[in-house]
């Protein structure tokens, strides 16, 4: 006589310890202050334009100038938005990297922008060396 019980069908497996709990992680973003939010993205833009300017280890395999000036401008008009929003605490060292990047993409460019026509100044003014 065989046995004609159904076989049980498998259980899902429980989620890996490891993987994220994305509930958590969303309710946690909510708890954030905006101006934690707004330098983190500062940040990222900033250190994503230096390694296109080529200041990064191993620069001159990853310099691009076009990029550069695609972030740099984006940073600038972040910070240029957010300005009344973040305290001069916050913004006074973010514009000191913006204007430094700005003058590392001026003397890493073959034919420099006129003052006023680089990356982020028409937020900024025009950036002198």
């Amino acid at each position: 006589m065989s046995d004609t019980s159904p076989t049980p069908s498998p259980t899902p497996a429980a989620a890996p310890a490891d993987s994220p709990d994305f509930d958590a992680m969303t309710r946690d973003i909510a708890d954030v202050p905006a101006v934690e939010v707004i330098t983190t993205v500062a940040v990222h833009l900033m250190s994503a334009a230096a390694v296109n300017l080529g200041l990064a280890e191993e620069g001159e395999t990853h310099k691009d100038l076009d990029e550069a000036r695609k972030l740099i401008q984006a940073l600038a008009g972040l910070l240029d938005a957010s300005a009344t929003e973040v305290s001069s605490f916050h913004a006074a060292p973010l514009r000191d990297g913006l204007k430094s990047l700005q003058l590392a993409f001026r003397e890493a460019s073959v034919v420099p922008d006129e003052p006023g026509q680089g990356p982020g100044e028409k937020y900024t003014g025009p950036v002198f060396g």
